[in-house]
């Protein structure tokens, strides 16, 4: 398997480093369940569906075919209590309005491509700009914003549903028609799985991944959750939140996150990389024992309930984002007003600016690949 390298702060080179051989637990065997229901229409009278995924041990998961949206992820507490630990919204209305991606699959190409544009095999495609100069998880109509098929699906200890949607050459200034399907898969450990899977009829570029927004709570700030990423290095930003394509150490820095640290310890840290960011929004390269391998990335412990959530991935990086632009003008389900740092993403990913930064894992696809990916979100109750 080819090693990739990376261009250290100071011109050195580094390999993936070993991280933690924790892998999910071991799945029992029980029933789960996909039941489906009406959420709607789209103004062109399309209807919405909500897939309802449901575990004997707890555990809820509502999904979206628009958008792939993660509706909620309900599971209990150390009491045996169930909460929603994601935002997201009561009506269809609410997600046809403008909002941060919140609950969303985000493509073709999640997170920013520095002045919305990329070369590939010697020509250039110009890209959405929707983020400043910049493009942003996949442009003004990302994946976030089309209706996806959906074909829900059991397995004995297993349920979910598999989303797929064809996103024609030229979309958003992307090459080639790309074939892309996600699949939420829920198991009786009270894991969520997703897979990804893409192919191409064009060189192209390609990076999708998860935009819930967590909140172990389920309610206020996330600033007391514990957080620890697997993580010895991270790719600095600029002003408008494009790597530099530095990779340097979190030694020493507010983003220091190998050890588990309060979400709000260091998050207005006199640092040049928080004041950019306002706060956490950097892409962390995930310290793989093997490349594309699924392994421990992130651990997240909210201390009131003693709900943990474990976060693995084949992907290289995670981006951490602490909620910093929800500024309480959005209202959520049950009536909770999202105000600033009231959920945070780890969004596990490949680097941002990757097509323009060829030191970076290359997230190129081309005909007759296929592009697959897989996390996973677990939780688990401290005693």
């Amino acid at each position: 398997m080819r090693t990739f390298w990376l261009v250290l702060c100071g011109g050195l080179l580094f390999g993936c480093q070993p991280s933690s051989n924790e892998t999910p637990s071991p799945v029992e065997t029980t029933t789960v369940t996909v039941t489906e229901e009406s959420f709607g229409q789209l103004p062109d009278g399309r209807p919405v569906t909500l897939f309802r995924l449901r575990n004997a041990s707890g555990m809820e998961v509502e999904v979206l075919n628009y958008g792939a949206i993660i509706r909620a992820i309900r599971v209990p507490d150390r009491e045996g209590n169930t909460g929603d630990v994601v935002l997201g919204f009561d009506s269809l209305a609410a997600y046809l309005q403008p909002h941060p991606y919140i609950g969303a699959m985000v493509g073709r190409y999640a997170n920013r491509i520095g002045g919305a544009r990329f070369v590939l095999d010697g020509q250039t495609y110009e890209l959405a700009a929707n983020d400043g100069p910049n493009h942003l998880h996949g442009g003004l109509k990302g994946f976030d914003k089309v209706l996806w098929e959906a074909e829900p699906f059991t397995n004995g200890n297993e349920a979910g549903v598999r989303l797929t949607y064809v996103s024609p050459d030229g979309e958003e200034g992307y090459p080639g028609t790309l074939r892309a399907t996600v699949t939420y898969t829920l198991a009786d450990s009270n894991a969520l799985v997703i897979d990804y899977e893409a192919t191409t009829d064009k060189p192209t570029i390609v990076n999708l991944t998860q935009h819930a927004y967590f909140n172990l709570a389920g309610r206020g700030d996330i600033l007391n959750h514990e957080l620890q990423l697997l993580a010895d290095f991270y790719t600095p930003v600029d002003e408008r939140l494009i790597p530099t394509g530095e990779i340097c150490p979190v030694a020493g820095t507010p983003l220091d996150f190998r050890t588990p640290q309060r979400i709000g310890a260091r998050i207005d840290a006199d640092h040049e990389q928080i004041r950019r960011g306002r706060g956490y929004d950097h892409n962390f390269v995930l310290r793989h024992t093997e490349r594309g391998a699924l392994e421990l990335a992130a651990r997240v412990y909210e201390p009131t309930t003693g709900r943990i959530m474990r976060v693995y991935t084949t992907e290289p990086g995670i981006q951490f984002y602490s909620g910093n632009f929800l500024d309480g003008s959005l209202t959520g389900k049950g009536g909770m007003v999202y105000a600033r740092r009231t959920g945070f993403c780890l969004e596990t990913q490949h680097f941002p600016d990757s097509p323009n930064k060829t030191h970076f894992p290359s997230p190129v696809l081309r005909p007759g690949e296929t592009y697959r990916s897989r996390t996973v979100y677990a939780f688990d109750v401290a005693e």
